[in-house]
């Protein structure tokens, strides 16, 4: 009997092959950009400069741009100070002249950045706070008042100025700025832009009749003309501002004489008409602004910690402001060192701005940093030659204040344009996160949502004494609060920041950016530091190297 024999073969299961991923349909519609540090449509950047004739154009330009703000503050203060039209002609020569003092420190040894330093806004609520404290004081005089109200300004910003002096050069803003990542300098640097609303079309819309045809012929001669020949393109790109504003002051200059506002409510005769300001007939020939030019400072205790609050904002603002300007002139993000130096030099500049009696106090311009995106020229020379025009004007008050009578709706119209270049270019730096994490998405969203937000709800429920929301017994901590919760990049800072550290930090470390911004936070993190940011004649031989 046989038995058959079975024979075992031993296979190897088969290997299952994965489907194949799904094709990528963006690619097949159409090419996609990998992030870019820095912009690549600049005609000069950071180092690089235009010939004398046009950077002197240019620099023109910002000064015009940097007045608007100026001349918005002093109208705003100083009638309710008791002040007269010369008063006022006084303060902007002497706001003027700090500005252009202020912005040479900054871009020769602060930040190095294409920025100027002008008076904030930041500083009106505290301002209308000790205006208030004195509504009830009897003076012999209103110009009495208001060279009382200048002191006790005075003597606030410049105790004030010692919390920048120290949050700089103790390097601790530096430490905190090394907590931000692209996820919070979207939103922070977008509401630098989008949270100055206010003074866009409202304020356009207190006189339609220029404002608007400012904004319209700004966008399509600087936009869509400009293109009809290459020459033209040039010139409209570059000098398109300046030449919107001559033809439009021209027409309100025209509308003013014809007549065309004299049967009109004071407030629209106010916005529209070029001779309501009087600084033509009351700025002096020649003036030059000097120390305590008002007397001696006068300090109070519940006014200083109002302003230091204005001041603690003011680091938050320019911060946001240094991160726009870096990119629309072609320069790496700031360094944290860069914060340190240029956060503690707009200290000195508000303890200078004290002692030379302003009433306010400066920050970074985000009007003139739109202005860099605006023209395509982010050169540091342009900026710095922009001083010599606000160091002049501000000392031949006739000739300023021939330019400070434009009309405030025509710069509303060119806050409108400006302002969304600097909102835009905070969306920008998303390119450098994971767009599609749910994580980043809802940090962006909250933080641009509430820093927006809660400002609106702090403004609106103020006064126009200056009181907020905030209304306890101690009259200092309601200025504090109130000016602090007013301005959205300090609310940007505070929520981004916090929900960026405590939200899945370690475990989203490449979707928050973290490997691409890391190397920027330290002077030789990156080889273009110093080219950007080195300071000048060999000035680093001399400062203590934590601060170059």
């Amino acid at each position: 009997m046989g038995e058959s024999a079975t024979t075992h073969q031993h296979t190897s299961p088969a290997t299952v092959t994965p489907p194949p991923p799904p094709p990528n349909l963006a690619l097949s519609r159409g090419p996609t950009w990998t992030p870019a540090e820095q912009l690549q449509q600049l005609h000069y950047c950071i180092h690089s400069n235009p010939s004398w004739p046009e950077a002197v154009l240019l620099a023109f330009q910002h000064y015009i741009v940097v007045l608007g703000t100026i001349v918005l503050i002093a109208t705003t203060l100083v009638p309710r100070m008791g002040g007269t039209p010369g008063d006022k002609a006084r303060v902007i020569q002497t706001l003027l002249f700090t500005a252009g003092l202020n912005t040479l420190l900054q871009t020769a040894l602060g930040s190095r950045l294409p920025t100027v330093m002008r008076s904030s806004l930041v500083f009106i609520l505290p301002v209308l706070s000790i205006i208030n404290d004195f509504s009830d004081r009897t003076f012999s005089s209103e110009h009495e008042r208001f060279t009382y109200t200048v002191r006790t300004i005075q003597g606030s910003l410049i105790v004030a100025s010692i919390i920048n002096i120290i949050l700089g050069f103790s390097r601790a803003w530096g430490h905190l700025t090394r907590l931000f990542t692209p996820v919070v300098i979207v939103p922070l640097v977008t509401v630098v832009g989008l949270g100055l609303f206010m003074r866009g079309f409202p304020m356009l819309a207190n006189c339609v009749e220029i404002g608007l045809p400012m904004l319209i012929l700004l966008v399509v001669g600087q936009q869509y003309l400009r293109r009809i020949h290459p020459r033209v393109d040039v010139i409209l790109e570059r000098f398109g501002l300046l030449i919107c504003i001559t033809l439009v002051w021209a027409f309100a200059a025209i509308l003013t004489v014809a007549g065309a506002y004299n049967h009109v409510r004071e407030v629209t005769k106010q916005s529209c008409r070029t001779d309501r300001s009087f600084l033509m007939s009351s700025a002096p020939w020649i003036r030059v602004p000097y120390p305590f030019q008002w007397g001696t400072p006068i300090f109070r205790a519940s006014h200083v910690f109002g302003m230091m609050g204005a001041t603690l904002v003011t680091s938050a603002e320019s911060t946001g402001t240094f991160f726009a300007a870096a990119r629309l002139s072609g320069a790496t993000p700031p360094p944290a060192y860069i914060f340190n130096r240029s956060i503690g030099l707009q200290g000195i500049g508000l303890l200078v701005e004290g002692i030379f009696g302003c009433i306010a106090g400066n920050s970074a311009s985000v009007e003139n940093v739109g202005l860099l995106g605006l023209t395509h020229i982010g050169s540091r020379r342009v900026v710095q030659i922009s001083t010599a025009f606000m160091i002049f004007f501000s000392i031949f008050g006739k000739f300023g204040a021939f330019f400070a009578s434009i009309p405030l709706p025509i710069f509303g119209a060119i806050y409108c344009v400006l302002f969304g270049i600097v909102a835009a270019t905070g969306i920008s730096f998303m390119q450098f996160t994971n767009n599609n994490s749910m994580r980043n998405l809802y940090i962006i969203g909250l933080s641009l949502f509430l820093s927006i937000s809660i400002p609106q709800y702090f403004v609106t429920s103020s006064s126009r004494d200056g009181s907020g929301p905030v209304q306890t017994a101690g009259g200092w901590f309601n200025d504090i609060l109130n000016t602090i919760f007013s301005s959205a990049p300090t609310v940007a800072i505070i929520i981004g920041t916090l929900l960026d550290q405590t939200l899945d930090a370690k475990p989203s470390t490449n979707d928050r950016g973290v490997s691409w911004w890391k190397p920027f936070q330290h002077k030789k993190g990156d080889v273009r530091n110093d080219e950007f940011y080195g300071l000048p004649l060999r000035i680093n031989e001399y400062i203590p190297t934590r601060f170059h």
